[in-house]
């Protein structure tokens, strides 16, 4: 098990976004150990998770919450949600131990399919900023939709450092919705993350406040990311200014 003793002491902060698919791999095998071993490689101090939850019965999350507190320095940020799910409509949050949660939102999003939106103001050591996962439509119109009704909800909250990261499903460089999240929140070039065997895509994002300077950013792909999903996890690390 990692050495999870001591907290980040640089005034930096790294997140990252991982579609997880349920914890099924290439393999068609679930193994929820072997996506904590991936976030485990990462070492990120905010996850967004898409797909963390089983999409039928009572949409437990695919992780254990027993594993994910005994092998993994995250924290699930609590929603108001299904008792056994650790997300929104498979949207979830993690953060390190030692990280504030000051609020939590589930976002109610236009949708065709079951999708939403999950957001959490947070304290990350003196550091406050807002954090927003998401999982779009396949729909180009209605993801354009769903960020006009996110980047509203943003704008009757409180101005705060912001950042937005998930699965965008739009596979176009720039055009549609990344345009409308780009305008106030310039996209971090990340790189390529679907499909994790040889990525051609560029489905995952990442967008941020100018207030925060995005010092490193890419994709993760060791060989155990390759194997645990469809997609590779993305990641950027920040300073506030």
């Amino acid at each position: 098990m990692p050495d999870f003793s001591t907290l980040p002491t640089t005034p930096t902060l790294k997140v990252a976004s991982y579609n997880m698919r349920k914890g099924i791999g290439l393999d068609r095998r679930r193994d929820p150990a072997r996506v904590l071993g991936v976030l485990n490689e990462i070492s990120a101090d905010i996850v967004a998770l898409q797909e963390a939850d089983r999409r039928f019965g009572t949409r437990a999350s695919a992780i254990p919450t027993e594993m994910l507190a005994s092998d993994s320095d995250y924290v699930p940020v609590s929603l108001d949600n299904r008792p056994l799910s650790l997300g929104w409509h498979g949207n979830a949050l993690l953060v390190r131990r030692g990280v504030e949660v000051e609020e939590s939102h589930m976002l109610r999003i236009p949708t065709l399919e079951p999708r939403g939106a999950v957001a959490a103001t947070l304290n990350l050591f003196g550091t406050r900023v807002r954090v927003v996962g998401m999982h779009l439509d396949i729909s180009g119109i209605r993801r354009r939709h769903q960020a006009r009704a996110i980047l509203a909800h943003l704008d009757a909250g409180e101005d705060l450092p912001t950042i937005l990261m998930g699965d965008m499903n739009e596979w176009r460089p720039m055009a549609g919705c990344l345009n409308d999240f780009s305008t106030q929140h310039p996209v971090v070039d990340t790189g390529q993350s679907f499909p994790s065997r040889r990525p051609l895509a560029r489905l995952d994002r990442i967008f941020a406040s100018p207030s925060l300077t995005a010092l490193d950013s890419g994709v993760h792909h060791s060989p155990l990311a390759a194997r645990a999903s469809d997609h590779l996890p993305i990641w950027a690390t920040f300073r506030a200014e």
